[in-house]
């Protein structure tokens, strides 16, 4: 993937920043919130995001494309392999970093692995301390943010909640801060890189992940294979692909009512997402030990030529 494309010459300040951290802390909570509309998927089950997704703000003169990235983890697998990689080689590319942390937990060692990268890279960076909102004393916040600040020397500490949006005004004015002069890098109206095919199949996997628990999500893939407009309906055809036959019988269900679930909460996001009635084919497919097969997951967008930057 390529960037650096100045659309407007030397008009305009701009700059790209990896959203960074540990699984499941809200990293693209954050990005939704700071868009205004969802590009990324979420749930409270780690590991959602599998691979880097773009979105664009742009605001004034402004304009900041921010990278979110997989919550970094040990890899147990091909696809963890693509996943690390995803973070690291997204440091190494951009202009700043925004490391986020779920309000009162420690520092970690993925956090410490993280800082060290975009120390080396010498990248500035803001600390977006989340989820304030389900912190009950507030007072450790202090506490908190003295150990990472002892970390490094971060450009502002912010204290957020993705959920209500408690102190993202003052994040946005922080990562304002983080643009240089130059030019923008995209057009105006441009919110992300991902295709509709991609957004549309990731809308119904973050159903599947809200709906079923233990193994079983982390095993899918859903890949939308077709798109057709018919008037003023678009038709999609989404398979999921699992792991074993008996995850295949856990996402059909008992008489199709899983399916069918999955089905319904997904389309209200995709018709708000195409802003047209959708109508949703679904499908369920076995493929066997999928993310431990590299030329299936390059199948299934997970290439290193997509980390390109």
């Amino acid at each position: 993937m390529e960037y650096g494309l100045d659309i407007r010459g030397a008009e305009g300040n701009s700059a790209l920043i990896a959203i960074v951290g540990r699984p499941n802390v809200g990293k693209s909570s954050i990005l939704n919130r700071l868009l205004g509309q969802k590009v990324a998927i979420v749930s409270r089950k780690p590991q959602t995001t599998r691979t880097r997704i773009m979105g664009v703000l742009t605001v004034e003169e402004d304009q900041m494309v921010f990278m979110d990235t997989p919550g970094l983890l040990k890899p147990r697998n091909p696809l963890g392999d693509y996943m690390v990689k995803s973070v690291t080689s997204t440091v190494a590319g951009v202009d700043a970093c925004l490391l986020v942390t779920e309000a009162g937990a420690p520092v970690s060692k993925a956090d410490e692995d993280l800082v060290r990268r975009f120390r080396e890279a010498g990248a500035p960076a803001v600390l977006a301390i989340n989820k304030i909102d389900l912190l009950p004393d507030k007072e450790r916040l202090m506490g908190q943010i003295a150990a990472y600040s002892g970390l490094y020397d971060f450009r502002a500490v912010v204290p957020v909640s993705a959920r209500d949006g408690n102190g993202m005004d003052g994040l946005l004015a922080e990562l304002r801060g983080l643009t240089v002069p130059g030019g923008w890098l995209f057009d105006e109206d441009m919110v992300t890189d991902q295709p509709e095919q991609v957004i549309a199949a990731e809308l119904v996997r973050e159903k599947v992940l809200r709906l079923l628990d233990q193994e079983v999500p982390h095993g899918v893939a859903a890949v939308t294979e077709h798109m057709e407009e018919e008037g003023e309906t678009l038709t999609l055809h989404v398979t999921l692909y699992c792991e074993k036959q008996s995850h295949k019988g856990i996402l059909i269900g008992k008489g199709g009512q899983m399916l069918k679930k999955i089905g319904t909460l997904a389309r209200v996001d995709l018709e708000k997402f195409f802003g047209c009635r959708i109508n949703l084919q679904l499908w369920v497919k076995v493929k066997e030990d999928w993310r431990q097969r590299p030329q299936t997951l390059q199948g299934f967008g997970f290439s290193e030529q997509n980390l390109e930057m």
